[in-house]
């Protein structure tokens, strides 16, 4: 097992009728930005929710945040801090609102050219230089509830780009399964799909003796597998709505990846094909995560056989063969969940999307990616043409 330090300061605040609480968790006298997307709380109750929650709190709303969240946006919401002297910010929305509020938070006292902080992928530790924020979660896929890193998307350049550091921890955050009840089968399909290929990323390197640390992915693994086309079809179920929920936030609250190496190319390579065709995220993680682990077979064969005898049962008479069945039975699961797998499902114009993700990488210097650095842009190449 590899060396490790823990650290997540958020307040995790999980359940029924959670959001009467709010009162108590936002700081006394205190101006508060009120950030959100783009009006779904309005229609499933969550902003009246919040609004009679903080009765007499002296409140600026700004709305409009969107999917994928963009730079240009969210610098409007960083003057409106500073002109307004605003000292907290609630982010009520899912992993892209979320997301967004950290480069705001990050943004608002920072001494230079905020893009900075997305192209030089700067960590940021000092929490005397954020505004803090809380959040109240309304889609749970991406964690970032409880977890300090954020993906931002620069419109102009059609960049999509992730940062974090230490100081980007919600203070709190409340997480009522109930909120997905109103939620479109697309989004809770997206946010299953995201939150088992956060789990991959953590999980499916090489073995390293982190034996509870691989039983807990599994475990969140199996769970998914089992909940989701359930959660997807029936979403007012509790003990479904729950387990999601629960699930999506421990893939990536950071205890998963504590003693473990890592990858993140399907995501870094996902990233892309948001930021060129608007193609949501999970579904671009669904398109390259399979194709991935097959150009990658040699140096992952060993966790995709443990992979697929524990989470799926797969059985074999080497761990190639083994290794094979659980790439097969990835995809069969990412269809069941409702994922178009190939790129030319999604998009009609992904002719060139290889070379040109391939000199961008090269461009930013990404050229050796993966868990054991060996993700080359001739690998890059050979997965997103393979995904066509």
């Amino acid at each position: 097992m590899l060396n490790f330090e823990l650290y997540n300061p958020t307040n995790y605040v999980f359940g029924k009728d959670q959001t009467a609480k709010l009162a108590d968790l936002v700081p006394k006298n205190t101006k508060i930005l009120l950030a959100y997307g783009g009006g779904s709380i309005f229609k499933n109750g969550v902003y009246d929710q919040v609004k009679a929650a903080l009765t007499g709190v002296e409140i600026i709303e700004f709305g409009g945040i969107e999917p994928n969240p963009r730079y240009e946006t969210l610098m409007k919401a960083v003057e409106i801090i500073r002109r307004e002297n605003i000292g907290f910010i609630l982010a009520v929305g899912g992993g892209s609102v979320i997301d967004g509020v950290k480069f705001i938070s990050a943004a608002v006292k920072f001494d230079g050219n905020p893009m900075d902080i997305l192209h030089k992928r700067l960590l940021i530790k000092d929490i005397t230089q954020v505004i803090p924020f809380g959040t109240v979660l309304t889609l749970p896929a991406t964690g970032s509830e409880m977890n300090s890193g954020a993906v931002i998307t620069i419109n102009e350049t059609q960049e999509k780009l992730s940062f974090g550091g230490s100081a980007l921890f919600p203070r709190f955050s409340i997480c009522d399964p109930t909120v997905i009840e109103s939620l479109p089968k697309r989004q809770i399909q997206n946010g299953i799909v995201d939150a088992f290929t956060h789990v991959m990323e953590q999980y499916l390197t090489y073995p390293t003796d982190a034996l509870l640390q691989d039983r807990l992915a599994e475990s969140i693994l199996q769970t998914l597998v089992e909940i989701g086309p359930g959660v997807a079809e029936n979403p007012t179920d509790y003990k479904l709505a729950s387990n999601f929920m629960w699930c999506a936030t421990m893939a990536l609250n950071g205890l998963i990846q504590k003693g473990v190496p890592t990858d993140w190319a399907t995501h870094m390579i996902g990233h892309e094909l948001t930021a060129l065709y608007e193609i949501d995220h999970a579904r671009t993680l669904a398109i390259i995560g399979p194709n991935l682990y097959r150009v990658m077979f040699d140096t992952k064969k060993e966790k995709l056989a443990q992979y697929g005898e524990r989470v799926f049962n797969v059985q074999g008479n080497s761990i190639e063969e083994k290794a094979q069945k659980a790439i097969e039975k990835t995809e069969a699961f990412f269809h069941k969940m409702g994922m178009l797998t190939r790129l030319s499902e999604n998009t009609e114009q992904y002719e060139g999307t290889a070379d040109f993700i391939v000199k961008r990488f090269e461009e930013r210097g990404w050229v050796a990616m993966g868990e054991q650095q060996n993700i080359t842009p001739e690998k890059v190449r050979e997965i997103v043409e393979m995904s066509y």
